[in-house]
């Protein structure tokens, strides 16, 4: 299936990206676990925590490093299902599975807050959805994937423009997060509008925009960095990206992924908005309950 026996272990899973995702979460138990009790005001990390680490690891890892981003090569489709593990998924997923004492200590490292109004809410969804529009670009785009350099600089400094821009939502230390339900509501319908523009483009283009996926000298180079052999033997070997693309022709596949982008986003927005309105519910309802004795007992001492 999509042609993937052609190709290596190391071609499909690379390895070293694998075994730095290990190591990673190697050291996440370590920190949280032997070394938290050697830090004042410190906790262990729940389970809970730890199950989205690790499934956060696990699907960034799968997204830049498994199948789906090798697969990311062949099919603009599933270069949008790594963009959105990338991008919306997994970041909540890591954010929320470090201990807020970790948190803390980045936070107040005096460096990082001379970055600090990167961090602001307007600030963070139009600078992440900015750098994920202007990616594609056509023209933008076609150059990072055939720039190694480029790519995987232009990939970190969107994942961490992703952390800044979650960190509005799900803010790692409880007693800094600012934010009113409300606020939060219209942030979440900010980031679902601003995205809204660069998917259109994709989804509604009347034909390929990107010569990665449709031209096939294009395609080979960029596969270069991604496949352990001569990618000249590829272009001999399967004619080009459309061996490997399960839909009729590049436009269509262009159009898939645009809506599965914009699927992926609305669904986790969507459940992270049921989450911050149940929040916000509960808050309203605990001050209320706050508010009741006093009131009695002021009635009370009246009497």
């Amino acid at each position: 299936m999509l042609g993937l026996q052609y190709f290596s272990f190391e071609d499909l899973w690379s390895p070293l990206f694998l075994a730095f995702m290990l190591i990673l979460i190697a050291l996440y138990f370590v920190l949280v676990g032997p070394l938290a009790d050697r830090v004042p005001r410190s906790e262990k990390a729940t389970n809970w925590q730890k199950f989205m680490f690790v499934s956060g690891i696990f699907i960034l890892y799968m997204a830049q490093g498994g199948p789906i981003s090798f697969l990311g090569h062949t099919m603009f489709t599933f270069h949008m299902i790594s963009m959105a593990l990338s991008y919306i998924v997994a970041p909540p997923l890591l954010m929320r599975g470090i201990p807020a004492w970790v948190w803390r200590k980045v936070l107040d490292y005096k460096p990082l807050q001379w970055f600090s109004f990167l961090a602001k809410p307007i600030v963070a969804a139009l600078v992440f959805n900015g750098l994920f529009s202007i990616y594609h670009i056509p023209v933008v785009h076609d150059y990072v994937m055939l720039n190694f350099t480029v790519h995987r600089l232009y990939y970190i400094v969107l994942f961490i423009a992703s952390i800044l821009m979650w960190g509005s939502l799900v803010h790692p230390v409880p007693e800094r997060d600012r934010g009113s339900g409300l606020a939060k509501i219209g942030f979440i319908f900010l980031n679902m509008v601003l995205l809204t523009p660069a998917c259109g483009l994709i989804i509604f283009a009347t034909e390929p925009l990107y010569e990665t996926y449709s031209n096939p000298n294009v395609w080979v180079a960029a596969m270069g960095y991604c496949f352990s052999g001569d990618p000249a033997v590829l272009l001999q070997t399967f004619g080009g990206p459309s061996y490997f693309n399960l839909l009729p022709n590049a436009q269509q596949d262009q159009q898939v992924g645009g809506v599965i982008m914009k699927m992926i986003q609305e669904v986790i927005f969507g459940i992270m908005l049921a989450y911050v309105f149940f929040q916000w519910y509960k808050k309203e309802q605990r001050e209320e309950e706050d508010i009741m004795p006093t009131a009695s007992v002021s009635g009370k001492s009246e009497g």
